[in-house]
C-alpha cells in the first residue's frame, strides 16, 4: 500500500521534476521553514532562478490568492539574502482544484502552470520557452520501481558530486603564499628599523607620485611592503592573515598573487592620482584588493555565504573606508583603488566551477582598460 502511495501519478511527475532540475539543471533545494507540500529550488544562474514544485491541493481563488501571496513573500527575502535585484519564480501546482478561476500567470517574474500530469507541461507554451528540452527529459524506459530508484540513485550522485565540490572549494589548502607575504612585509620593516634606517627606507621606497613619474617605478610595487611602524604592521599583517588566508584557498595560489599584486598596483596608483605629493606605505591597498576579491566570491557563493556577506564582509570594508576618511595621515584613495583592482582581478581569473569563459575573459578586458585609464590619471593628467 504505500508503494501505491509512493508511485502514484503526482509522486511520479514530482519525481522526474526534480530529477530534470537538479541533475540536467543543476538547481539546489532551498530549505524553508514552515512550508508543506511544496519544494523549492534555485539556480541564480538560470533566467528563471527558482522553481517551485506544489504538490497541496489548492481547492479554490482564495487558496490560490494566499499562495501567490506567501510565494512573494518568500521570494523577497531570498532576493534579499542572494542580492538578487529580480528574480524569476517558475511554480509547478500538480494538484489544482476545478475550483480555482484565477488567471495562474501572476505576471513574467512569477510564472505558473497548471501540471496535473505531463502531457500539460508538453503542451504549455511556457515550459517549451523557458525549458526546452523538459519534456524529452521526463521520457524513461523504467517504471514504478525501477524509475523511483533510477531518480533517487542519480539525485544521491549528484548531490554526493556537488558536496565534493563545494568541499574542494571551501577545505583548507594550505596558507603558504600568505605566511610568506606576511614574512616579507615584516622582515622588510624589522631589519631597516634595527639598522636605523627605517624612516629613510620608507622616503626612498614607498609610493610617491613625483618620484614615480620622474622614473622610480618600483616604488609601484616596493610602497605596499614597507610599513610606517609596529603597529601599522602588525595591523596589516593580522588582516592579510584572516583574509589572506581565504583567498588563497578560495582561489588558489596563482590566482591568489595575481589579485594581490593587481590590487596593490592599482592602489598606488589612485594613491599618485589623488593623494598629492605625500608618500604612501603599506600593504592595506592589497588588503583592501583581497576583500574586494572576497567579495566577488561572496557573490556567487552567496546562497552559502549570504548572511557572512551581509554581516561580515561589507560591513568590514564599510568600516575600514569610514576609518580611513575620519583619520587623518591614512590614504584612502589607496584603500578604494586596490577594493576596485581586487574586485576586477578577481573577475578576470574567475571563481573554480562558476565562472564561465565568457566572463572571464571579459574581466580581462575590463582590467586591461582600466588599467589603461588609471594610468593616464597618474602619469599625465595628475603630473
Amino acid at each position: 500500500m504505500d508503494s501505491d502511495i509512493m508511485l502514484d501519478n503526482k509522486n511520479v511527475l514530482t519525481m522526474k521534476l526534480l530529477h530534470y532540475f537538479i541533475t540536467e539543471k543543476n538547481y539546489n533545494p532551498i530549505i524553508l521553514q514552515g512550508v508543506e507540500n511544496e519544494i523549492w529550488l534555485e539556480n541564480l544562474e538560470e533566467d528563471c532562478e527558482v522553481v517551485r514544485i506544489v504538490s497541496g491541493y489548492i481547492h479554490n481563488d482564495e487558496q490560490f490568492d494566499f499562495d501567490v501571496f506567501k510565494t512573494k513573500r518568500i521570494v523577497k527575502k531570498i532576493k534579499k539574502k542572494t542580492f538578487s535585484l529580480h528574480m524569476n519564480v517558475m511554480s509547478f501546482f500538480l494538484d489544482l482544484g476545478d475550483n480555482v478561476k484565477r488567471e495562474i500567470n501572476e505576471s513574467p517574474k512569477l510564472m505558473a502552470i497548471n501540471a496535473k500530469n505531463e502531457e500539460d507541461i508538453t503542451k504549455s507554451e511556457m515550459i517549451q520557452k523557458m525549458f526546452p528540452d523538459l519534456s524529452k527529459k521526463m521520457e524513461y524506459s523504467e517504471d514504478g520501481i525501477e524509475l523511483f530508484a533510477k531518480i533517487t540513485s542519480d539525485i544521491n550522485k549528484h548531490n554526493r558530486e556537488d558536496a565534493t565540490r563545494l568541499e574542494n572549494v571551501f577545505k583548507d589548502k594550505g596558507t603558504y603564499i600568505t605566511y610568506f607575504l606576511i614574512a616579507l612585509n615584516v622582515i622588510l620593516w624589522v631589519v631597516p628599523y634595527l639598522l636605523g634606517k627605517d624612516y629613510e627606507i620608507a622616503l626612498t621606497y614607498g609610493v610617491h607620485g613625483p618620484s614615480i613619474r620622474f622614473g622610480q617605478f618600483y616604488r609601484i610595487i616596493t610602497g605596499a611592503f614597507i610599513h610606517s611602524g609596529p603597529v601599522h604592521l602588525a595591523f596589516n599583517c593580522y588582516a592579510l592573515y584572516i583574509i589572506g588566508s581565504q583567498i588563497e584557498n578560495y582561489f588558489g595560489r596563482i590566482k591568489y598573487l595575481l589579485i594581490y599584486f593587481y590590487s596593490a598596483i592599482i592602489g598606488a596608483l589612485f594613491s599618485m592620482s589623488f593623494n598629492g605629493i605625500s608618500v604612501s606605505v603599506g600593504a592595506s591597498g592589497a588588503i583592501f584588493g583581497l576583500m574586494g576579491a572576497l567579495l566577488y566570491f561572496g557573490y556567487y557563493y552567496r546562497v552559502y555565504l549570504g548572511n557572512v556577506v551581509k554581516s561580515q564582509i561589507l560591513p568590514v570594508i564599510v568600516f575600514n573606508l569610514a576609518l580611513g576618511f575620519y583619520f587623518q595621515n591614512v590614504d584612502n584613495f589607496a584603500h578604494i583603488g586596490g577594493l576596485i583592482g581586487g574586485a576586477m582581478m578577481a573577475l578576470a581569473v574567475g571563481v573554480k566551477d562558476k565562472s564561465s569563459i565568457f566572463e572571464k575573459v571579459n574581466g580581462w578586458i575590463i582590467v586591461a582598460i582600466f588599467t589603461v585609464f588609471i594610468d593616464y590619471i597618474a602619469f599625465v593628467y595628475s603630473a
